[in-house]
C-alpha cells in the first residue's frame, strides 16, 4: 500500500494527480487529507472530501493517531506528502508526530521505508532547508514541486504529469506522464 498524505499548501493538484494515477495502475493507496488541505482542495479544484475518498482505498482522519498507517506494524510501502507545507515538514524533522500524517511519516523513516517529501514553497528560509537537510540525512527523499521544460509542455496538465512522474520515478513505478530527455537537442 502507498500512502499519500496532502497537505494544506497550494498545488493539491499533485497529490490528486498521483492518486488518480495509482488508481488506474490499479496500486493499492491510502490518503490522508489535513483540514487546511480539504480547504484548499475545495478552493484550488472545487473538489471535496468524498471526490478524494474515492480515488484512494483507504481513508484516515488526520487527527485518528490510532489509524493503522500509524504503527510500524502497518506494513505500507511507501509514503507521499505531496503538497507538504513548511509545517508538516518542520514537524517530521523534528520527531513532533502530532497527527496521522507526522505520525505516519515517523513510522516511515523509523522503518527505513520510502518517504518522499514534495514542498510547494517559495522563497525558502534557511530553517526550512536545514528541516529537509535533517529528513535528507535520515533516508527521507525532497522532491520539490518544481517543473522543467525540457519535455516541451503545452498545457498545466503536462507541468502536473511531469511532477507526478518524477514521484512515481523514485518509485520505481513504470509510467508514460512525460516524454523523457533523450540527448543533445539537434
Amino acid at each position: 500500500m502507498i500512502v499519500v498524505a496532502i497537505t494544506g499548501a497550494s498545488g493539491v493538484i499533485y497529490g490528486v494527480r498521483l492518486l488518480e494515477v495509482l488508481k488506474e495502475m490499479g496500486k493499492k493507496t491510502a490518503v490522508v487529507a489535513t483540514e487546511p488541505a480539504r480547504i484548499i482542495l475545495q478552493h484550488e479544484m472545487g473538489m471535496d472530501e468524498d471526490e478524494l475518498k474515492n480515488l484512494a482505498h483507504r481513508f484516515y482522519e488526520p487527527g485518528d493517531l490510532t489509524s493503522a498507517i500509524n504503527s510500524g506494524s502497518c506494513r505500507f510501502e511507501s509514503m507521499i506528502i505531496v503538497p507538504c507545507t513548511m509545517k508538516t515538514l518542520s514537524a517530521i524533522s523534528t520527531g513532533f508526530a502530532s497527527n496521522a500524517v507526522t505520525r505516519a511519516a515517523d513510522v516511515a523513516l523509523k522503518e527505513r521505508r520510502q518517504l518522499l517529501l514534495v514542498p510547494r514553497e517559495t522563497p525558502l528560509r534557511s530553517v526550512h532547508l536545514e528541516n529537509m537537510l535533517r529528513i535528507s540525512r535520515e533516508g527521507g527523499i525532497i522532491l520539490p514541486a518544481m517543473p522543467a521544460f525540457y519535455h516541451q509542455p503545452q498545457n498545466m496538465d503536462d507541468l502536473v504529469d511531469f511532477l507526478v512522474g518524477k514521484i512515481l520515478d523514485v518509485l520505481h513505478i513504470d509510467h508514460n506522464l512525460y516524454q523523457r530527455w533523450q540527448g543533445e537537442v539537434p
